[in-house]
């Protein structure tokens, strides 16, 4: 016989929350796991005395989380979803007795004590300590790298520069927005700015170009846990500016890492001398024109001599220190006409009356690092720094972080911070869970 359900409604329930998450539920684990009660104190002092008593900092922070684990980028969403989603309530801790939040005080909340306080870059901190003390984190070995994010601005919303007042009704608040761009706009020297989101930047990588934002990581390549996060414009100069920072935040945790791969783009001079001061050994691939001489004589080929200061050709021709160049970081040899005049294998050498080379200022750095090529650990690096892009690939893909929702800078920041956290989070409790008895269960 069919069977059919009727819908009917007990006056009395029975139901218990709690017992209704599965216990090996990503957010059970990461609740029994990591204790988040610590954002309390670190923003007290933004609350007043008195009044109405508000939402609960930490309820706040697990809704955020709840939204960037699961891939929820709108704040009015992410409330819909909590309203109906059992585990996500249990996580934020609001009982059905409970009114979940409305998305206008949530956004108040979060754009403004949040961010006074700085908590998201706290967070991020106090997560990548627990992965130290865990013993997931070994900080030996790292990778850096950054990736495009497309910003929240339309290609239309660009402008010349000097001309965005033009563009709006002018107002007082209007007037003070302007002034504040022009002292605090990180991309100062473009020529087009956009009036939606004036710190993002017209850039390409791969594909066609979009206004964009760079999402910089610095990982620890054993464990995959992300232990600096930037965001900066998408400038290509960018990257190594967010580099420097994240190392140095690292330690100042006080990890002292041996190597660093990356990119091309990180390979000047000036960015593997500094790592090279602090201890690092750079498994970068230098940023290197010595070969780009169409099939003519490369610089490898001419003989220095420190005592003269010259190079010599092949054909034994002195090319004599000329000046520096300070706009590109070197110096300048070169031979005279009457040398190159008549010489055998001029043709060889020149196209012009005489031969000019340029040595970069950290030629004997850039030296160093190119004897790395081909050494075990510079290969361990090539492979292992590509884990980096697993990374992004989860961010764009699973957490649909593909395009910003928010705009300027500082707000661009606080969704990647947080974006990180959550992906750190992931793999911390992956790993206590897996041996719950011999780590403490709580972050103090």
């Amino acid at each position: 016989m069919m069977g059919q359900q009727a819908r009917s409604e007990s006056l009395f329930y029975y139901f218990r929350l709690e017992d209704q998450i599965p216990k090996d539920h990503l957010l059970r684990v990461i609740d029994e796991q990591i204790d988040l009660s610590f954002v309390r104190e670190r923003v007290k002092d933004l609350y007043s005395a008195t009044g109405r008593p508000s939402i609960d900092p930490e309820v706040l922070l697990r809704l955020l989380l709840v939204g960037y684990l699961y891939g929820i980028t709108s704040e009015r969403r992410l409330l819909e979803e909590v309203r109906m989603h059992l585990a996500y309530r249990w996580f934020t801790r609001l009982d059905f007795e409970q009114e979940v939040p409305d998305h206008s005080t949530f956004s108040k909340n979060r754009h403004g004590r949040f961010r006074q306080s700085g908590v998201f870059r706290e967070v991020f901190e106090e997560i990548v300590r627990r992965c130290l003390q865990a013993g997931l984190v070994e900080g030996k070995n790292l990778a850096v790298d950054g990736t495009l994010v497309q910003a929240n601005a339309s290609p239309q919303s660009r402008v010349p520069r000097g001309k965005t007042k033009d563009m709006v009704q002018i107002s007082l608040s209007v007037q003070e927005y302007f002034c504040e761009l022009e002292e605090k706009n990180p991309v100062h020297d473009a020529k087009m700015v956009s009036t939606t989101d004036p710190d993002a930047v017209w850039a390409k990588k791969v594909g066609p170009a979009k206004m964009a934002y760079f999402d910089n990581y610095l990982i620890d390549t054993r464990s995959r846990v992300i232990l600096g996060v930037e965001a900066t414009p998408a400038l290509f100069h960018q990257e190594v500016v967010a580099a420097r920072k994240m190392v140095e935040q690292v330690q100042k945790l006080g990890l002292q890492p041996e190597t660093l791969g990356a990119d091309k783009a990180y390979g000047s001079g000036e960015f593997l001398a500094w790592l090279l001061d602090r201890g690092l050994q750079p498994h970068i691939p230098v940023i290197d024109r010595r070969h780009q001489t169409k099939g003519l004589f490369t610089r490898d080929q001419f003989r220095y001599e420190p005592v003269e200061n010259a190079y010599y050709c092949p054909e034994g021709k002195a090319l004599h220190y000329r000046g520096q160049r300070r706009e590109s970081q070197g110096s300048v040899y070169r031979s005279t006409a009457a040398q190159c005049e008549g010489c055998p294998q001029k043709r060889r050498c020149t196209a012009g009356p005489y031969r000019r080379l340029f040595v970069h200022d950290q030629e004997s750095v850039r030296q160093a690092v190119r004897a790395l090529v081909g050494t075990p650990a510079y290969e361990r690096s090539r492979r292992a720094r590509y884990k980096i892009e697993a990374l992004f690939a989860e961010l764009k893909q699973r957490m649909r972080l593909g395009r910003v929702r928010l705009r300027r800078l500082w707000n661009v920041g606080e969704q990647f911070l947080l974006a990180a956290t959550a992906q750190n989070l992931k793999r911390l409790v992956r790993f206590l869970a897996q041996r719950p008895c011999q780590l403490p269960t709580q972050v103090g």
